[in-house]
C-alpha cells in the first residue's frame, strides 16, 4: 500500500514544470532579498507555488501585451511579498530577470511593495493589508458590467483577515455574487509578531468565508495537483465566489526559515542566502 504522503508527492509530479519554476522563483526571492538588505521572505516563500500556478498555467496574461483588455488580473493584496509577484513577473517575461537584484534600491521600479505605476504586470499597488481585496471585488464587478470576461485573483495573507475592511468586501462580493472573483489565502500561520491564535483569531476561516456566502475550498498549498484543481473549480463555480484556504508554511523551502515568524520581514546574511540557495538547488 502507498502511503497518503507517497501519494500526494506523486499526485504533486503531474506538474513537474511548475515545480521547476517556482524553485527558480524561491531562489530570485532571496536573492534580491539579500541583495535589497531587507524585505520579506517568510511570505514571499509560502505563497510562491500558489503564484507560480497562477502565472504560468491559470490566468490569461501576455508579457507582450500587459494591458490586454481581456486579461486576467492578479491582486497581491499582502503586497509586502512583493518579491514572490516581482520574480513571477521577470520569470514570465515581463522585465529582466537581473532586475530583481535591484529590489528596494534608490531609482528601481521595484519598491517594497507593488507599485502599479512602475511596474509592468501590476493590476493594484498594495501594502496597506485589507485594501487589495476590496479593490479585487471592485474589479470583478466592472468586469461584470462591462461584459469583460477577465477573471479577477487576490491573494490574502492569514494575518491580513484580522482586518475588518476583508470582512466587508466579503460580504459585497457574495451579495454581487461575483463568480469571476477567486481569492486565495495563504494560510501558515505566522504573521510578524508571532502566531496567528496568540495575535488574534482568525479561525473558522472556512466557516466565516462560508457564512458570508462564499465557495469554499481547502487545499495544500504546496501541491500544485490541489492547486491546480482548486482552479479548475473555482472557474466552474457560478453564482457566487470562491475562496481557496491553501495551507502553506512561511519560509517553505528553506530549512532554517521554515515555520519560523522570524524570517517575516528578515533579509538573509551571506551566509544565510548561500546556503538557502543551495537548499533550493541553485549555485551562490
Amino acid at each position: 500500500m502507498v502511503s497518503n504522503s507517497r501519494k500526494k508527492e506523486a499526485s504533486n509530479m503531474k506538474y513537474p514544470e511548475l515545480k521547476e519554476i517556482a524553485q527558480k522563483i524561491r531562489i530570485d526571492i532571496i536573492r534580491a532579498i539579500h541583495a535589497a538588505g531587507s524585505g520579506h521572505p517568510g511570505g514571499s516563500l509560502s505563497a510562491t507555488d500558489i503564484v507560480t500556478a497562477l502565472y504560468f498555467r491559470e490566468m490569461n496574461i501576455d508579457p507582450k501585451n500587459p494591458k490586454m483588455l481581456t486579461r486576467d488580473k492578479f491582486i497581491l493584496s499582502k503586497g509586502h511579498a512583493g518579491p514572490v509577484q516581482y520574480a513571477a513577473l521577470a520569470e514570465k517575461g515581463f522585465f529582466p530577470v537581473e532586475d530583481l537584484l535591484t529590489l528596494r534600491k534608490i531609482g528601481s521600479k521595484l519598491q517594497g511593495h507593488p507599485d502599479m505605476k512602475k511596474v509592468p504586470g501590476i493590476e493594484m499597488s498594495t501594502g496597506s493589508l485589507g485594501q487589495g481585496f476590496s479593490v479585487s471585488v471592485g474589479m470583478a464587478l466592472a468586469n461584470r458590467m462591462d461584459n469583460n470576461e477577465g477573471r479577477i485573483y487576490v491573494l490574502l495573507g492569514d494575518g491580513e483577515i484580522q482586518e475588518g475592511i476583508i470582512w466587508e468586501a466579503a460580504m459585497s462580493a457574495a451579495h454581487y455574487g461575483l463568480d469571476n472573483l477567486t481569492a486565495v489565502l495563504d494560510w501558515n500561520g505566522l504573521q510578524i509578531d508571532g502566531r496567528n491564535e496568540d495575535v488574534m483569531t482568525v479561525a473558522p476561516v472556512d466557516e466565516k468565508f462560508r457564512s458570508f456566502g462564499w465557495n469554499v475550498l481547502y487545499i495544500d498549498g504546496h501541491n500544485f495537483d490541489e492547486i491546480v484543481e482548486a482552479f479548475n473549480k473555482a472557474r466552474q463555480t457560478e453564482g457566487k465566489p470562491t475562496v481557496i484556504i491553501a495551507k502553506t508554511v512561511k519560509g517553505k523551502g528553506v530549512s532554517f526559515m521554515e515555520d519560523n515568524p522570524g524570517w517575516h520581514g528578515k533579509a538573509p546574511s551571506d551566509e544565510e542566502a548561500k546556503k538557502a540557495v543551495e537548499e533550493l538547488g541553485g549555485e551562490w
